[in-house]
């Protein structure tokens, strides 16, 4: 670099992460071994979104900024040999939203320092990027506390002549999860036909939307769980849980390109049946009443609801056999998991034993039951984003280089001092079971 020998960019106690409202200080650090003279020393600090319809294109189709403040810190003269350093601060505006990076677009803030030099001469930029995390609490989303219900009917036949009939059930303890989270998924099946079904295939996808003149969507199946089929003239339920892995806030408020979607698919291949359980991603829990349920949903674990409650959304209108197929309170069998799967930074599945997803180790523990000399872990990077998630200490921030899914970094973290329950104690709950059984 010639007589600069450092010029950097720091923020006040090693910060990287922000919320909206807060200010951003730091100090231009400026080391040179001769005299430069310059024009100008500036600093700016600009956050703002992109989008295109191709992953391909290196500029932006649209776009909009949520901030952008430019500070003079020197006017016009000459650094002497030796260090220097220059102080600055902005405001983060408060409606500024959380930090994102798409196949097909970016939320992306930074602070950029430039000293601008004489004529002929050469113009010297550093540039540090930092984090927004724009809070989503979820007691705060309407009707979160609704249950979470859908059921589908499928008539089909099968060999020519035969004909059967089907119901896929399925709820999920709550509408709204944070990051470490686990989603207790219920489903049920009745088989009332003469044919084994295949397998049931419950999914954790996100659905990223890019507003550009023809709006581009982006699936992502985040997790998978596989149980057995049906046996014919069975009814079945099938109890699972997925935890949720870091991974960007639903809506994105504050953002008018990007919106973000989740819900929970459970699916039969043949015959073909899908129910949609839309869910909500957020950073602040739903609050639960002492016995672990949303204080306005009494019935909040059990399937025995009726369809046309509140808050329940049939995915498909019931048919005149769903009395018959419901009524007389039949043994139910249990459908075994057969997998669970997960995205890795190689684009290959992953499959794990269910027991691997029974817990989700140092999701929440205290730096106290963490290793003594563990490293605090670095940014989680998820569907290529660059979402803070991360515990004590001074982390540095991870660029994004994977547009795959990562679970959370657990391989540093201790285990809590008593052990979790089980895969089969947890399923086992007699809190969550599809009929109210005292």
């Amino acid at each position: 670099m010639g007589k600069l020998q450092e010029f950097d960019i720091t923020f006040a106690n090693n910060k990287v992460v922000y919320s909206p409202g807060e200010s951003i200080s730091g100090t231009v650090k400026i080391r040179i071994s001769n005299s430069l003279q310059y024009k100008a020393i500036k600093v700016n600090c600009k956050g703002s979104c992109g989008i295109s319809p191709k992953v391909t294109e290196d500029s932006w189709t649209l776009e909009e900024q949520y901030l952008n403040s430019t500070l003079s810190i020197a006017n016009k003269g000459t650094l002497a040999a030796g260090e220097h350093n220059f102080p600055f601060q902005f405001l983060i505006p408060a409606a500024a939203p959380t930090s994102f990076e798409g196949p097909f677009g970016k939320i992306v803030y930074r602070v950029r320092a430039a000293i601008d030099t004489p004529r002929f001469a050469k113009d010297y930029k550093a540039q540090r990027p930092f984090y927004l995390l724009n809070l989503l609490n979820l007691n705060e989303v309407p009707d979160i506390d609704h249950l979470n219900y859908a059921v589908a009917t499928k008539k089909f036949n099968y060999l020519l002549v035969k004909s059967g009939t089907l119901m896929l059930k399925a709820r999920t303890d709550l509408r709204g999860y944070i990051p470490g989270q686990v989603i207790r998924l219920a489903t049920e099946i009745h088989n009332k036909s003469g044919k084994d079904t295949a397998c049931v295939l419950a999914s954790l996808i996100q659905k990223a939307t890019y507003k550009t003149n023809r709006p581009v969507f982006d699936l992502r199946t985040i997790a998978e769980v596989e149980g057995a089929g049906v046996k014919a003239g069975k009814h079945a339920e099938w109890r699972e849980q997925i935890i949720v892995p870091p991974l960007p806030q639903s809506g994105l408020a504050g953002c008018s390109l990007i919106d973000i979607d989740y819900f929970i698919q459970v699916s039969l291949k043949s015959p073909e049946a899908v129910v949609t359980l839309p869910i909500y991603i957020g950073n602040i829990a739903v609050n639960l009443s002492p016995d672990g349920t949303v204080p306005s949903s009494p019935d909040h674990y059990g399937l025995a609801a009726a369809p046309n409650a509140a808050g329940v959304t049939p995915s498909a209108p019931p048919v005149e056999d769903d009395v018959e197929l419901c009524a007389g309170g039949a043994a139910s069998d249990e459908i075994p998991t057969k997998r669970h799967s997960q995205q890795d930074p190689s684009g290959q599945t992953v499959t794990m034993s269910p027991s691997a997803f029974s817990h989700a180790p140092g999701a929440a523990l205290p730096p106290s039951h963490r290793h003594p000399g563990a490293p605090a872990p670095l940014f989680c990077v998820s569907t290529g984003t660059t979402i803070p998630f991360f515990t004590e200490g001074d982390p540095t921030p991870m660029p994004t280089s994977c547009s795959l899914i990562l679970p959370p970094e657990y391989s540093s973290w201790d285990y809590p001092h008593e052990p979790p329950p089980t895969y089969e104690e947890s399923c086992s709950s007699t809190n969550f079971s599809f009929n109210s059984r005292q």
